[in-house]
């Protein structure tokens, strides 16, 4: 019986990591964008900075249980490099203060952070404590990610609008969030599962707010304010997609570019 969940296992993880894929892949039209235009204006870097942090938070998390872990490595180690060349685009085209605010950002989260946040669980952790605190560091950072729709549901709600919200990105995030959850469900790793809870119900409500007011008419709000979605940054394992206010790379009625935040 444990060879028949570690085969299952293994399936719903390769399925997690085709799905992880593509959805890393999404910010490319928004990428294509700021290198047509030649200016990263207007744009965020925090969607893209969190999803490094994020895969750097598994792998590492992935190294230190060994076991089973091969799948967890394979997709966030693509994270870390998609990420890392989605974020030195943007730094290449970013105005100036953005470029300083997204390395400040950089060096506080992904270079102090995480090395802080390594440093002490090597120094005073051992064994299955370190990979218990350090899976709780996964499971509540995710956890928040997971959280992050709920501004671009607050919008939509407002709006009645669901242009910020394609049905297809949250189809598959739930999807992905689906696999990762049998993936850690299955090898009774909840540090894995329990975030992707969270990612499966925020996607169904997501679907269905989009079935709701598809065809409503929409409100204009006084002060529009330009949402980025996290949550479409995958925390692969469990996806992040997405992580915090958002709203996909799409092109508006009038012609501007709105951005989409992947969602590992």
């Amino acid at each position: 019986m444990a060879i028949h969940h570690e085969t299952w296992a293994f399936v719903f993880g390769l399925l997690g990591n085709v799905i992880s894929f593509m959805v890393f892949l999404a910010p490319l039209p928004t990428f294509y964008q700021i290198y047509k235009k030649k200016t990263a204006e207007g744009f965020q870097s925090l969607p893209y900075v969190v999803a490094l942090f994020s895969s750097m938070l598994w792998i590492y998390y992935a190294l230190v249980k060994k076991d089973a872990s091969l799948l967890l490595i394979t997709i966030n180690s693509f994270g870390c490099v998609i990420e890392s060349i989605y974020l030195a685009i943007f730094l290449l085209y970013a105005p100036s203060k953005t470029r300083l605010c997204t390395i400040k950002l950089l060096l506080l989260l992904n270079v102090f952070g995480f090395g802080a946040m390594l440093l002490s669980t090597l120094y005073f952790t051992t064994g299955s404590k370190r990979l218990s605190v350090i899976g709780w560091i996964c499971l509540v950072f995710n956890i928040s990610v997971f959280a992050a729709p709920l501004c671009i549901m607050k919008r939509v709600i407002k709006t009645k609008s669901v242009e910020y919200m394609p049905f297809s990105l949250s189809f598959f995030l739930t999807i992905n969030a689906v696999m990762w959850f049998f993936y850690g469900l299955l090898l009774k790793d909840y540090y894995i599962a329990l975030p992707n809870t969270l990612g499966f119900l925020f996607g169904i409500i997501q679907m269905m707010l989009y079935l709701v007011y598809r065809n409503a008419k929409p409100k204009t709000l006084e002060e529009p304010t330009k949402l980025q979605e996290l949550n479409g940054h995958i925390v692969d394992v469990v996806k992040l997609g997405t992580m915090a206010p958002s709203e996909p790379n799409h092109v508006t009625k009038s012609g501007a570019v709105t951005e989409t935040a992947t969602n590992v």
